[in-house]
C-alpha cells in the first residue's frame, strides 16, 4: 500500500475521504506540536511514521497475520491540516466521523494533547471506552505552564469530562506529588516501571482505546522523543502487554515522535511497528 499525496487535508476533504473509504482501519496523521511544552516536532513528523509503515519494501503483516497491504483492511487517509485555533474541533470531528462510519481510527501524532479531542469524538459517537495508556509520564497535570490543554494534561481533561470509563497506565516513571494526587482523584490504574511484579490488566473484556507515547519506551529503543526518560519499556514488553489485553482494540494513537532527535530513523521504524501491531489488534476477531 503506497502513501497518498503528502498535502495537508482540510476538514471537508478529510471527512470526504473517510466517507468514501471501505477499509476497516483508517490511518490518519495529526501533524501538530502546538501544545508541546519543551521541543516542537519538525513538520511532517507523523507522515514519516506513515511512510515507514506503508513503504512498499516493508513487511505488511502484523504478528497475528493481519495483512496491511490489503486495502480492505487499512487505508491511509492523509494528514489533517492543524496548528490552528480550531485544531481540537477538527480532530474531534474526524474521530467522530470515522466511528460513525463503522470504521476504526488509528492516529499518528503529533503531541499527546491530540488524545483529548480524539476521545471527545469517539465518545460522541459511541460513549465511554476504557483507555489503555503507555507513557513515561501520566499526563495528568491540571495545567502545565498555564496551559490546561498541554500535552502534559490530556488525561486530566479526558477523565474530568467523562470521556473514558477508566484509565490504565503502563510504563510510568515520573510521578510527582501533584500527579500522584491526580491518580488518586481520578481512580487511575497507574502502573509504575519500578514495580512490574504487581502490574495487572483490565479485568473486563470488551472494546478499548490504546494511546502510546513513544517515550514509554526506553530511549535505547526510541531516541526520537522530546523527553528522554531512561528505565522504560522495551518494544517487546510493550507489545506483550498489548497482546495480553482482554478486549478488542477499536481505536488507537501513536504520538510524540520528534524526527530531529532520532538516530538513523530507528524511532520512526519502531513507531511504525507499534502502529502495525495496533492495526493488527484492531483487525482481530473480538475476544
Amino acid at each position: 500500500m503506497s502513501l497518498a499525496s503528502s498535502e495537508l487535508l482540510g476538514l471537508d476533504e478529510a471527512l470526504a475521504r473517510i466517507a468514501a473509504s471501505s477499509a476497516r482501519v483508517l490511518l490518519i496523521a495529526l501533524p501538530t506540536s502546538r501544545n508541546a511544552s519543551h521541543l516542537r516536532a519538525e513538520p511532517g513528523a507523523p507522515q514519516r511514521i506513515a511512510q515507514a509503515l506503508l513503504r512498499e519494501e516493508g513487511n505488511p503483516y502484523a504478528e497475528n497475520g493481519a495483512d496491511l497491504s490489503d486495502r480492505r483492511n487499512i487505508e491511509y487517509i492523509g494528514a489533517l491540516a492543524l496548528e490552528c485555533e480550531d485544531e481540537f474541533e477538527r480532530i474531534k470531528q474526524v474521530a467522530e466521523a470515522v466511528v460513525r462510519a463503522g470504521r476504526m481510527p488509528l492516529f499518528l501524532g503529533g503531541d499527546h494533547s491530540v488524545t483529548y479531542p480524539i476521545m471527545a469524538g469517539i465518545h460522541a459517537a459511541r460513549g465511554s471506552l476504557p483507555l489503555v495508556h503507555f507513557d513515561a509520564h501520566p499526563d495528568l497535570y491540571d495545567e502545565l505552564l498555564g496551559n490546561r490543554l498541554s500535552h502534559a494534561s490530556p488525561f486530566a481533561r479526558i477523565l474530568e469530562n467523562g470521556l473514558a470509563s477508566e484509565l490504565w497506565q503502563y510504563g510510568i516513571r515520573t510521578l510527582n506529588p501533584h500527579q500522584r494526587e491526580q491518580v488518586r482523584r481520578f481512580g487511575v490504574r497507574c502502573h509504575e516501571m519500578r514495580d512490574p511484579a504487581h502490574w495487572s490488566l483490565p479485568a473486563q473484556p470488551g472494546p478499548c482505546y490504546v494511546s502510546i507515547d513513544l517515550d514509554a519506551l526506553d530511549p535505547a529503543f526510541a531516541p526520537g522523543v522530546a523527553h528522554h526518560e531512561p528505565g522504560g519499556l522495551s518494544v517487546r514488553q510493550l507489545l506483550d502487554l498489548l497482546n495480553r489485553l482482554p478486549g478488542t482494540v477499536v481505536g488507537a494513537d501513536v504520538v510524540e515522535y520528534l524526527p530531529q532527535r532520532d538516530v538513523g530513523e530507528i524511532t520512526a521504524v519502531v513507531a511504525a511497528k507499534l502502529a502495525r501491531e495496533l492495526a493488527g489488534a484492531m483487525l482481530e476477531p473480538a475476544r
